[in-house]
């Protein structure tokens, strides 16, 4: 661990010390791990368990600080099917005046039950149902109810554009309706989907800091300045997120808009006929290409195709979440020919080890950044330095510098 890191770590068991003699916990935290994520609830837990150990609790307050420590905050929840293919919720212990978070990851697909004798796998309607039996298993008895919910069940349909469905609107109220106080997702594909529930709780994280922090730590020759990087936005609909990057890193920024021939349907939309780019010269700098979501990946492909074209150096994609619905084989194709150097996304979805091996990929853990988010929360504490890690960024980048 080097000095930087050291001061980093103790820093941080500090913030966390100062906090929570200052503020009482809302109630006793519970984390319920929905099947889905349960490797992540368990670092999560790891690191909240660590934090606490070092919290010295003064007498006068020691009773707001009932079951404040303990050897593991996962409660024990199951959810049993039945032969049918339904299911249930059940709570093996007890929950009253609990702080309650649930943790679940809807895109989880290796998960499987059986129905009538045949294997099915989980769905993210199968996931999302689950949640709701988690909920109304706690039957009133919790203090509060959180949802963890990195990738927002539904995100990609949140608006209306002829007679369609709004189903992540719906999801969020209806989650409001049974009694859930704060919503936490990361990068959702469009913020403003929050206005469903205007007046609830709903944050959507950025993964901004963990990302530039794992380039760095992977990359030993980046030259982080105008001249050298930029950062490129896929499509229009990412721009809010790349004039971010752009702008806590101090780089340019490119666009790429998709031109459709909107004369045909294919696959549910209209097909992309070409990739026009918006943006200064890229000759000779790394691109950092960014998005919330690579789904089959042939966008973010073509993007990095037509940038290489353009002979830019080398080519890094961001990614909060990789589903790789149409499997790595493309992925391979472009590293093999060096239109791709490194693909980075988070480990708050379902990782297979088909992907973990890949030599270009490269899992970005936010399980320490869950667990401070669930520390400030259960204090009620300021989460704003975690929503916006402007200077944490500026501190990273330039300790980077420092040490090439």
């Amino acid at each position: 661990m080097t000095g930087g890191t050291e001061d980093r770590h103790r820093q941080n068991v500090m913030i966390h010390r100062e906090m929570t003699l200052d503020l009482e916990p809302v109630g006793p935290l519970g984390i319920i791990a929905h099947p889905s994520s349960t490797e992540l609830a368990r670092k999560v837990d790891w690191y909240i368990r660590k934090w606490r150990t070092g919290v010295e609790i003064k007498q006068d307050v020691a009773p707001f600080y009932s079951g404040y420590k303990k050897q593991t905050y996962l409660l024990d929840v199951g959810i049993p099917r039945f032969g049918s293919g339904e299911a249930k919720s059940v709570i093996n212990e007890t929950i009253r005046g609990y702080d309650l978070y649930i943790v679940a990851d809807v895109t989880n697909y290796s998960l499987k039950y059986t129905i009538c004798g045949h294997e099915n796998h989980y769905s993210p309607d199968d996931i999302y149902q689950d949640i709701k039996r988690v909920i109304a298993a706690c039957n009133g008895k919790a203090r509060r109810l959180n949802v963890i919910m990195p990738f927002l069940y539904e995100s990609r349909q949140h608006r209306r554009n002829s007679r369609e469905s709004l189903d992540c609107a719906l999801m969020l109220q209806e989650l409001v309706s049974m009694g859930v106080d704060n919503i936490l997702t990361f990068d959702a594909h469009d913020p403003r989907v929050q206005n469903a529930i205007p007046l609830s709780g709903f944050e959507t994280v950025r993964t901004t800091y963990q990302m530039i922090k794992s380039l760095l730590n992977t990359e030993q020759d980046l030259q982080i300045d105008s001249d050298h990087m930029m950062v490129i936005s896929p499509d229009e609909g990412g721009m809010e997120r790349a004039v971010y990057y752009a702008n806590v890193l101090g780089l340019d920024l490119g666009m790429f808009y998709k031109r459709r021939d909107y004369t045909k349907i294919v696959g549910g939309k209209n097909p992309i006929v070409a990739h026009e780019f918006l943006g200064t010269d890229v000759a000779g700098k790394d691109m950092l290409i960014i998005d919330d979501m690579i789904s089959s990946g042939e966008s973010m492909l073509e993007v990095a195709q037509a940038l290489k074209k353009r002979n830019a150096r080398n080519i890094y994609m961001f990614s909060a979440f990789g589903l790789f619905t149409n499997g790595m084989k493309k992925f391979d194709e472009a590293y093999e020919q060096g239109l791709v150097k490194r693909v980075f996304t988070t480990n708050m979805i379902y990782q297979s080890e088909n992907l973990l091996k890949r030599e270009y990929y490269v899992s970005v853990d936010m399980s320490k950044y869950i667990a401070s988010l669930i520390e400030c929360l259960n204090h009620d504490a300021s989460i704003s330095e975690l929503l916006d890690p402007y200077n944490k960024i500026v501190e990273r980048v330039n300790e980077y510098r420092e040490e090439r």
